[in-house]
């Protein structure tokens, strides 16, 4: 990885979501993670950036897939990591997330990386401990670390975001990747469209920036990139959708439906895929999927992420 002096210091202490961040904070990031992409790519992968620093993974929500990156990105990073699966531990005996705070901070960790249920949760959590917070996803709210992977895997393959036409589709409604995604790509300049029935489209959501559309072929017309996201079940309250099979049949992206986007049109989801429910195995395997990608960006973000919240020009007069 490049000398991390090499950039330019990144302005907050924390990574709590995309709204925070100027266009120019994330595009900083977004070239820390090209750097971070060659030193994954390399047989000698561990780096003494963040030797001596402690990072904790604090999930109480589970999360393989994203707990795993993080964990793997403070490795190579160099850092000490503790994976804290809250879920089934100390909540079950009544500690709350204040009392948790309080327990840690005194352990004098570097980078708390925080996934909860609850929106707020990382912000609650950056207000009562010393050390940097990443947001690793608050209930429906924000992903922050998602929407910059997702923007590294666009501009690595487009070789820009502004101008693009992204159509994000699924479930809008309970979505932090799509809220995220949704801030970033604006701020970039990327056209945004969201794809979804109406039932899990947000009331105002053309407010955020976006244009909605309740069919796919509508809304996948001339798509520079499409963005499938999975149907949150576990979110919802009520029957949003009639079935998973008229969901698929509808709203689910498969090879006839990808035809009305671009022939080049890059086809993306976060994970973990519900296949034959949000998107054919035709597509998610096919030449024009990035999702393998996705996930090899994901360490690079957070490799990225890290280094920058412990930028050591912060502790020589830098950003408090």
């Amino acid at each position: 990885m490049t000398d991390t002096l090499a950039f330019p210091l990144f302005p907050h202490r924390h990574l709590l979501g995309i709204k925070s961040l100027s266009p120019a904070d994330i595009e900083m990031l977004l070239d820390r993670a090209d750097a971070a992409v060659a030193v994954s790519r390399q047989p000698e992968k561990k780096l003494a950036t963040l030797r001596g620093r402690t990072q904790i993974n604090l999930f109480y929500e589970a999360s393989t897939r994203t707990q795993s990156s993080f964990e793997l990105a403070g490795k190579r990073m160099g850092a000490d990591v503790m994976n804290m699966s809250v879920a089934s531990s100390s909540t079950k005996k009544g500690e709350t997330l204040l009392d948790t705070a309080a327990t840690l901070n005194a352990m004098r960790p570097d980078i708390l990386v925080i996934r909860h249920s609850a929106a707020g949760a990382a912000a609650l959590l950056a207000q009562k401990v010393g050390c940097s917070v990443v947001n690793a996803g608050d209930g429906a709210h924000e992903h922050p670390t998602q929407a910059l992977l997702d923007a590294l895997t666009i501009r690595r393959a487009k070789g820009r975001l502004a101008g693009l036409t992204v159509a994000i589709c699924g479930d809008i409604l309970h979505s932090r990747v799509a809220r995220s995604n949704i801030i970033l790509l604006n701020a970039l300049g990327a056209r945004v469209r969201v794809v979804a029935p109406s039932t899990l489209l947000p009331a105002g959501v053309e407010q955020m920036g976006v244009e909605p559309f309740t069919t796919m072929e509508d809304g996948l017309k001339g798509a520079d990139v499409v963005m499938m996201l999975r149907l949150q079940r576990e979110r919802m309250a009520g029957s949003f959708v009639p079935s998973v099979r008229e969901y698929f049949r509808f709203f689910g992206l498969d090879s006839q439906k990808l035809k009305a986007a671009k022939k080049d049109a890059l086809v993306m989801h976060p994970g973990p895929m519900n296949r034959g429910v949000e998107i054919a195995s035709e597509v998610a395997d096919g030449p024009q999927s990035v999702i393998q990608e996705q996930v090899e960006m994901g360490v690079a973000v957070r490799m990225a992420v890290m280094e920058a919240l412990l930028d050591p020009r912060r502790n020589a007069g830098g950003v408090a």
